[in-house]
C-alpha cells in the first residue's frame, strides 16, 4: 500500500479581480492603434540556448540593439547567464502589459522566462536597466509540479489581475495527461492549477484569452516525452502529437468544447485573436505545422459553437534527397499586425517568411514573400522538384558576408508594423535533426523591411546578429520581446 507521503493533492486556484480604474494609466497602451504610434523600439531581448548543443554553459537573455542610429547597432549588447544548466529557454512574456493598462500600480517590470526541459520558470528585472536586465526571481519545477503536478511550462501571459498564466505540457515524466495551466500570483508564487478538476487539454501548447467575449482558446504540441527525443513521425501516428483546439470560459476555466481539427488540422501550435477588431466575433487564427494550413475559427455568441476553415494552404514540395519524398514547410511561427491588415508566418523547412492582406479574413491575399534559408536552398544537397520532373534550388542572398542557415522560426513585428524580425533555431532536438549545422555554428536574427501600403518583404542587408560569435561559443536564438511590448504578448480587455 503506498504511503500517505506519496498522494498528491492537487492546487486549484482562481484568478483576481482586476484591478482597473478609468482615471489611472498603467502599462502598454490603451488601444492597439495607439501602440501603433507609440515609440520605435531600440531594444529587443531574445531568449538564446545552450542546452542541447553539446556545451555545459547556461542558457542566457541576450539584449540586442536596434537602434540604427546607434554605435552598435545588431549587436549583442549584453548577456544575463541564468542561475542553472540545461533549461532551454523557450518562450516569454511579461508581468504585466495592456491588459494592466488601468492599474497606475503595476509596471511591465519583469520579463518571464519559463524553461521548457528544466521545467523552471524565471523572472527577470528589466526595469532598472533595460539595456542590462537583472536576475530576480526562479520558481523551481519541484515547487510547480509538488503543488500542480505541472510541468514543461511554455507560453507566459499576464493577467488584468497582476497574475500571470502559464500553459505547462505535460507532467514531470512527459505525459501529456497530466499538463494544464499554471497560474502564479504577481510575486510569481504558486497559486495553483487555473482550468477547474477535471478541465484539461488533451495536449497543451499556446493559448490566448480574450475577455471581450470570455473565451480562453488553447492549442497542441504533442507529448513531451515524445517531442523533447526529435521528430518521429511514427509518434504522430500513436497519437503522442495533437490536432485539437480547447474552448474555456474565461476567467471560470471550464473546459466547453473540444475542436478536432481533423487531418487538416496536425500540430496546431501558435494562436494569435484580432486585436482591434477584437470587439465583432471572436476570430482567432491557428497555424498547423504538420498539415501546414492556416486556419481561421470563429466564435459567435456561444463558445460552445465554434467553427473553423483552412484559408490558407501551403502545399508540400517534391523533393530529391531528403527524409521525405515531400517535404512540408512546417509553419512554426505567425502573428498579425496590429491594425489587424496583415498575417505573416514562417516555413520553417522551405525558408519563406510570407505576407498576408487578411482584411477579408476568409480569403487571404498573399502580397509579400522572402527567402531567408531553407532545406533546398542553393548549395544545399536537397533539390526541390517541379511537375514536370526539373528540379530547381532557390536563391537565398548573404548579409553582411553570411550565408544563411537554417529556417526562419520566430518573429517578431514593430509596434508601428514596418519591421519584422526574425530568428531561426526551433527546439535544440529539432534543430539538431533539421538544421544541425546551425547548432555546430549558431543562431542569427535578421530585419525583414514591411511594406505596410501595398505590402512586400525585403531582407534589411545592414542587419545581422551572428550568436556564432558569442563568447562561450555559438548558441541558438529563439524568442523576441521589446521592453515596451509587442503583438504577441499583449492583450487587450
Amino acid at each position: 500500500m503506498a504511503a500517505a507521503a506519496d498522494v498528491v493533492v492537487l492546487e486549484h486556484a482562481t484568478i483576481g479581480e482586476n484591478k482597473h480604474s478609468c482615471c489611472s494609466t498603467g502599462p502598454g497602451y490603451a488601444t492597439p492603434l495607439d501602440a501603433m504610434v507609440g515609440p520605435r523600439e531600440s531594444l529587443i531581448y531574445v531568449t538564446c540556448v545552450y542546452t542541447g548543443t553539446g556545451k555545459d554553459k547556461p542558457d542566457f537573455l541576450g539584449t540586442i540593439d536596434v537602434d540604427p542610429t546607434s554605435k552598435t547597432y545588431s549587436q549583442v549588447i549584453h548577456r544575463l547567464p541564468m542561475p542553472n544548466v540545461g533549461d532551454e529557454l523557450h518562450h516569454s512574456g511579461w508581468n504585466a502589459c495592456s491588459s494592466c493598462f488601468g492599474d497606475s500600480k503595476t509596471s511591465r517590470r519583469y520579463l518571464v522566462l519559463p524553461a521548457l526541459v528544466s521545467g523552471r520558470i524565471y523572472a527577470v528585472d528589466t526595469l532598472k536597466d533595460p539595456r542590462a536586465p537583472t536576475f530576480y526571481k526562479a520558481v523551481e519545477p519541484s515547487d510547480i509540479s509538488g503543488k500542480t503536478g505541472l510541468a514543461y511550462p511554455h507560453t507566459a501571459h499576464c493577467l488584468a489581475s497582476g497574475e500571470i498564466m502559464v500553459s505547462c505540457l505535460g507532467d514531470k515524466d512527459g505525459k501529456a495527461e497530466g499538463n494544464g495551466f499554471l497560474l502564479l500570483d504577481s510575486d510569481f508564487n504558486v497559486k495553483g492549477r487555473w482550468e477547474k478538476p477535471g478541465h484539461s487539454p488533451l495536449f497543451g501548447y499556446d493559448y490566448w484569452y480574450q475577455p471581450r467575449h470570455k473565451t480562453m482558446i488553447s492549442t497542441s504540441w504533442g507529448a513531451p516525452a515524445a517531442f523533447t527525443q526529435g521528430f518521429n513521425l511514427q509518434d504522430v501516428s500513436d497519437g503522442l502529437y495533437g490536432r485539437h483546439l480547447h474552448v474555456y470560459n474565461w476567467p471560470e476555466g471550464e473546459l466547453k468544447q473540444t475542436i478536432d481539427l481533423g487531418p487538416d488540422g496536425l500540430l496546431p501550435l501558435e494562436i494569435r485573436n484580432f486585436a482591434t477588431t477584437a470587439t465583432k466575433d471572436n476570430r482567432v487564427f491557428e497555424c498547423m505545422a504538420i498539415s501546414i494550413n492556416m486556419v481561421l475559427s470563429i466564435f459567435k455568441n456561444s463558445i460552445n459553437h465554434g467553427s473553423h476553415e483552412v484559408v490558407v494552404k501551403v502545399k508540400p514540395v517534391k523533393v530529391q534527397n531528403w527524409i521525405l519524398p515531400e517535404m512540408p514547410g512546417l509553419i512554426t511561427d505567425f502573428l498579425i499586425s496590429l491594425d489587424d491588415r496583415f498575417l505573416y508566418f514562417v516555413n520553417w523547412l522551405h525558408g519563406d517568411i510570407r505576407q498576408y492582406n487578411i482584411e477579408d479574413p476568409k480569403s487571404p491575399v498573399l502580397v509579400g514573400q522572402v527567402f531567408v534559408g531553407g532545406l533546398f536552398q542553393k548549395g544545399s544537397p536537397v533539390v526541390a522538384e517541379n511537375d514536370d520532373g526539373t528540379t530547381y534550388q532557390v536563391d537565398v542572398p548573404e548579409v553582411k558576408g553570411h550565408r544563411l542557415l537554417g529556417g526562419p522560426q520566430m518573429i517578431q513585428l514593430s509596434l508601428d508594423g514596418k519591421r519584422l524580425y526574425v530568428t531561426n533555431s526551433l527546439f535544440s532536438k529539432w534543430d539538431k535533426q533539421f538544421y544541425p549545422e546551425v547548432v555546430e555554428k549558431g543562431s542569427h536574427m535578421l530585419q525583414i523591411d514591411v511594406d505596410t501600403g501595398k505590402g512586400g518583404l525585403a531582407i534589411n542587408p545592414h542587419f545581422y546578429v551572428d550568436f556564432g560569435a558569442e563568447p562561450d561559443g555559438p548558441c541558438l536564438a529563439h524568442e523576441m520581446r521589446y521592453p515596451g511590448g509587442d503583438c504577441t504578448s499583449d492583450i487587450w480587455i
